[in-house]
């Protein structure tokens, strides 16, 4: 390994171990506390400067994401942590596997409250990290950081933090070899046969998938499973990546994020399958079952306590291709008629600059291969009309709900799939929660179309507000952006839409752009 070298620092051994792991991009927003970790910055490492922590987290979540491997940030103390919060709620709800690291203060003068130190360091993130820590002394900083490594890949996968006082770099420390940990996670042989048996006698079988299925690689798995079944495949709420072809006949719908329009939707079907989501996500109180009436359920997911909280059936913890291989082994009972298609909604009014036809058109326009990132919860109801996802690994958004997520997320995305078209679809609002990701998609020189919904205000909010008879929201306006300037500013080339039929054209510029451009969409209103 590389790392079974002669001993040196606590600087050498991290940088060792980081570059047995592959994780040789450091993502980050230095402070005076962590300037000690990069002296005689190794070589064949690179650093990704994010102007603002939260940004920072955000590219580094989509990176992760991309790659399928754990990605390294370096935050500054307390302040730097407390700014990335959001964005590391958001990746331990997306189960994004990262390695968090924060400068502290010399320990020596710990005691007296520096400047710029963080107390109780380990303490400030959780509970949104799977495990943390400030390790006792300078030589236990790299196997803590090996630790962090292991526990964020180890499914369900997420963040994890290590507080670095300033003073341990240069600490003499032998280095630290690359272990392998195998973290697979196999069900119980006998409750996936119950469920198989289950599936393949069913009547009226129906699917509910989250974003499980693309974290563990099943896509392919899934659409073989409900094709054997004739089995219609239900996007489970808020479900961050993508499931199930949207254009493929057994695509049933997305389920809303409500108790009794969800049993509603359900209640023809005889067996639930739920695969890789909990049961089920809620946005809004809701009373009465969870499933329908006298249908069996079984779930399939990685989390434990995903498992533990499903309110009613049977929760099998697995990998979910691991999962779907073994339910394939029953094959169906009886002969089965496919159901009914999906009715499409109608196409947009090709004569209003709206969100549903600006999504239409960046369905049709776009390069064959490209990915989503999409954080535009007005338009998400048009984007699950008009611009449907139709293959594995192309597309992400955020599971938290939290905004200023989906902007840097695409350059980190673009980091990991380099040379794929990314396309982020983000809203005027949402964007403005990091807009400093622009700054480092120009320094990058990535090939992102960002497009902006611009729609005047903060239009989720403004929607559902009706859910509390609540009219007239107040806070919910904006005015006054100039996104164009804004990315111009940044060194991102920008152009604004206003006229319907200047739609394709801007489209298509954007899409061929060699580096990162901006359309900024004024919608006129929703289709």
């Amino acid at each position: 390994m590389g790392s079974a070298g002669r001993a040196g620092t606590v600087r050498d051994a991290v940088m060792g171990f980081l570059r047995d792991a592959g994780m040789t991009t450091i993502f980050g927003n230095p402070g005076s506390t962590e300037l000690p970790m990069f002296r005689e910055f190794p070589g064949d490492f690179r650093y990704v400067l994010g102007l603002q922590e939260s940004v920072v987290v955000g590219m580094a979540d989509g990176f992760a994401q991309a790659t399928r491997n754990a990605a390294f940030v370096n935050l500054h103390s307390a302040a730097g942590v407390g700014h990335a919060l959001g964005n590391l709620f958001t990746a331990f709800r997306n189960q994004t596997p990262l390695v968090v690291t924060a400068g502290q203060q010399a320990r020596s003068i710990l005691p007296y409250a520096p400047f710029l130190f963080a107390e109780q360091a380990a303490e400030f993130p959780k509970p949104y990290v799977k495990w943390s820590c400030e390790p006792a002394r300078a030589e236990d900083v790299p196997a803590a950081i090996a630790r962090a490594y292991y526990v964020a890949m180890q499914p369900p996968r997420g963040p994890t933090f290590v507080s670095v006082p300033i003073d341990d770099w240069d600490r003499a420390c032998p280095p630290i070899a690359m272990r392998r940990v195998d973290a697979t996670r196999r069900g119980d042989a006998a409750l996936l046969d119950e469920a198989a048996t289950a599936l393949a006698n069913a009547a009226r079988p129906g699917i509910v998938a989250g974003a499980g299925i693309a974290r563990d690689g099943a896509w392919d798995a899934l659409v073989a499973l409900a094709e054997d079944h004739q089995a219609q495949v239900w996007i489970a709420p808020m479900a961050a990546r993508e499931v199930f072809p949207e254009d493929h006949p057994l695509f049933a719908g997305f389920l809303p994020a409500a108790r009794e329009p969800i049993v509603a939707a359900l209640s023809h079907h005889d067996v639930l399958l739920v695969l890789g989501a909990p049961l089920f996500t809620y946005h809004v109180e809701g009373f009465g079952p969870h499933a329908p009436e006298g249908a069996a359920v079984f779930q399939l997911v990685d989390d434990p306590a995903l498992a533990a909280l499903a309110p009613v059936g049977t929760a099998i913890v697995t990998d979910l291709a691991a999962g779907l291989e073994a339910l394939r082994r029953a094959p169906p009972k009886r002969r089965r008629s496919a159901p009914a298609l999906l009715q499409r909604p109608a196409p947009p009014d090709p004569g209003r600059l709206t969100d549903a036809l600006v999504l239409s058109r960046i369905s049709a326009l776009r390069p064959p291969g490209s990915i989503v990132v999409e954080e535009a919860p007005g338009s998400r109801g048009a984007m699950h009309d008009h611009l449907p996802i139709v293959g594995p690994d192309s597309f992400y958004t955020c599971a938290s709900g939290g905004l200023g997520h989906g902007l840097p997320a695409a350059v980190g995305v673009a980091l990991g799939r380099p040379g794929e078209r990314v396309i982020a679809i983000i809203g005027d609002g949402s964007s403005m929660y990091a807009i400093q990701a622009l700054w480092s998609a120009a320094q990058l020189k990535l090939p992102i179309s960002f497009v902006i919904i611009n729609n005047g205000g903060y239009a989720a909010l403004v929607e559902f507000s009706k859910q509390f008879d609540v009219t007239n929201p107040v806070g919910t306006t904006l005015g006054g952006l100039d996104f164009v300037q804004i990315a111009q500013g940044q060194g991102v080339p920008a152009i604004r839409l206003n006229d319907v039929n200047d739609l394709d054209a801007s489209l298509k510029e954007a899409f061929t752009s060699q580096g990162p451009m901006l359309v900024e969409a004024c919608v006129t209103g929703r289709s």
